[in-house]
């Protein structure tokens, strides 16, 4: 008896403990959109519905400097480990991995072994860790969710997929989802981003008993193509968006403007002074006939039910944090992943996307069908910056970023300090109470977090984030970019925007649309930028991409390396098949002709 007393008390003890540990540490929610530009948020300037997310940046702190990678497996390696993206296995997105990039260290094409994450560092000191949505790290046992720190997960392991159906949406591609490591076929009534929300409710849910407070990570498909959503949710934009890109990028920057969400820098985000790199992508809307009008409208109005679609799953797992008691302990961070995406995958492989979907304008959004949007509508989406989704400039790299507590961060704030993907990891383990690894774990080597924590601005305690003698620098595929102080270098050597190649200068303090190139005027200061550059390369072992690359160009070679490699059997027996077929034919063909 005096035992049972003993394990009662101490276990009683325990879950007190347990239960204080936990009332001390926040509940933490990181939401991740795909392909998310800068202002398609009502809160950033934006006209499509988005009032849960609204509501976050209206209780909490709204970035506006924010930065991450130009594409989406950089992005997320460097967001869920604090490592600069070459030295954890995406030195360069999978899809357009270089011939000379493929299979080096750095570039592996999963997170490789050299890292520790978030969620493994988090569950270590005490959380529940979940996942739902597109996980994009690698699909071999070591790079899983299940091995870096999750402890349930639901998750795409490629870089995109239908939103209706288990259908990959590039040639050579494919679609995988994996429940806690084994697959699974997807739950009757799929659609990517409700079941991605009711997936993490329903682990968070499970997991309250044990009393420890929880990281989710919600990491969506939208607004990736294909763009797809019930039909409902399309209604009410087509009429909208009647108006043209350029209109809906001049109400949007007007927006922006009246609400001080950016200075006004006396310039026009729609003018032509953008030289050759406008002339070849930029379509005048009034050029247009009736039919591909009303085609390239319907293409937005799916995009933006997408993003409102988006919104009402984020709206949900906010009403189950509060219905169960959750909300105020929990820390949310909601940010895109890059830009908004301009290519036009139809042009890229036309026969793929006719003979695989249904591309008629009536069709689009609907299951079986292919939608996407193309530059025009991506130059509205990321008003009021330049370019997109894989450029350095800030269309491809500036997103939002909305972080938001109760009671721990100011409501109805914002922040135009400069601000890195890098950051987050640091952040959030600082505002948990775990120390970073400092070079080693259980015994293996690992490279040190790289970011700076946030807490101090998150809190009110700091008014930036990184000494403005602190450099940031980003590449990939052939794109450059250094932050220091004021001023960005970029240099796009590879790039298809002949306008806009070699290094550039822009204080972007003064010049945040990145309008004027001061490297004729300040030569020194390109050279001390390109220094920082050249020594960051030898430093994260980048291997820079030969000068005839190109990306697009790329994704259709490797596409057909990837479907050979996983069709290898299949087309053997059809090369079989046909030979025997042939040589049968002949044989019968010449015992006819004997006989």
């Amino acid at each position: 008896m005096r035992r049972l007393l003993s394990f009662t008390c101490l276990f009683a003890l325990s879950c007190a403990f347990t239960s204080a540990l936990a009332a001390d540490r926040p509940n933490i929610l990181l939401i991740v959109a795909d392909d998310l530009g800068f202002s398609d948020l009502g809160a950033y300037g934006g006209e499509i519905r988005t009032p849960n997310i609204d509501q976050l940046a209206a209780e909490g702190l709204q970035f506006t400097n924010f930065h991450v990678a130009a594409t989406c497996s950089p992005t997320r390696s460097m967001l869920l480990t604090g490592v600069d993206n070459h030295l954890v296995g995406m030195g360069n997105m999978k899809e357009i991995m270089a011939d000379n990039q493929k299979g080096q260290p750095g570039y592996e094409g999963w997170l490789n072994d050299s890292v520790v994450t978030l969620p493994s560092l988090l569950q270590d000191a005490g959380y529940s860790t979940y996942m739902a949505g597109k996980w994009h790290l690698g699909a071999r046992a070591q790079s899983q969710p299940v091995a870096r720190g999750f402890d349930r997960s639901f998750a795409l392991m490629e870089s995109g997929a239908d939103n209706w159906e288990a259908k990959h949406y590039l040639p050579g591609g494919s679609a995988t989802w994996l429940e806690d490591g084994a697959p699974v076929t997807l739950p009757e009534g799929f659609y990517s981003s409700f079941t991605y929300a009711d997936k993490l409710i329903s682990y968070i849910d499970s997991g309250r008993a044990q009393g420890k407070p929880f990281f989710g990570y919600l990491a969506f498909q939208a607004v990736h193509a294909p763009h797809q959503v019930p039909e409902e949710y399309i209604r009410g934009y087509e009429a909208l968006y009647e108006a043209g890109w350029d209109q809906i990028r001049t109400d949007r920057y007007q927006r922006q403007l009246a609400s001080g969400l950016l200075p006004d820098s006396g310039e026009n985000p729609v003018s032509d002074d953008w030289g050759t790199f406008y002339q070849r992508t930029h379509i005048d809307w009034d050029s247009l006939g009736d039919d591909e009008k009303a085609y390239r409208t319907r293409q937005m109005a799916v995009f933006a039910g997408m993003a409102e679609a988006m919104d009402q799953s984020v709206g949900k797992v906010i009403r189950y944090l509060k219905d169960s008691g959750q909300y105020d302990n929990t820390l949310i961070l909601f940010m895109s992943d890059n830009g908004g995406e301009s290519t036009v995958l139809r042009e890229v492989a036309p026969l793929f996307y006719r003979l695989r979907y249904n591309t008629e304008v009536e069709a689009l959004g609907a299951p079986g069908s292919y939608s996407e949007y193309g530059p025009g509508w991506a130059y509205a989406s990321n008003t009021p910056f330049y370019s997109y989704k894989g450029s350095p400039f800030s269309g491809g790299m500036r997103v939002p970023l909305i972080v938001s507590q109760p009671g721990h961060i100011a409501p109805g704030t914002r922040t135009n300090s400069f601000g890195y993907v890098t950051d987050i990891t640091p952040t959030l383990l600082d505002i948990a109470g775990v120390t970073q690894p400092d070079g080693e774990y259980r015994g293996q080597t690992v490279h040190p977090i790289m970011g700076t924590s946030m807490r101090g601005l998150l809190e009110g305690r700091a008014e930036r984030v990184h000494a403005p003698d602190h450099p940031t620098v980003y590449e990939l595929a052939g794109g450059i970019a250094v932050w220091l102080g004021d001023y960005k270098l970029i240099s796009s050597s590879t790039s298809a925007i002949p306008a806009r190649t070699g290094p550039q200068l822009f204080n972007v303090k003064q010049d945040p649309l990145e309008r004027h190139n001061l490297a004729e005027q300040q030569p020194e200061k390109v050279a001390q930028l390109m220094q920082i550059y050249r020594e960051y390369v030898e430093r994260n072992q980048v291997i820079e991409v030969p000068a005839d690359y190109r990306a697009w160009e790329q994704v259709k070679k490797n596409g057909r390396e990837q479907f050979i490699a996983n069709h290898r059997l299949s087309l053997v027996l059809f090369a079989l098949a046909v030979i025997t077929l042939v040589v049968g034919g002949g044989w019968l063909l010449v015992r006819r002709r004997r006989a």
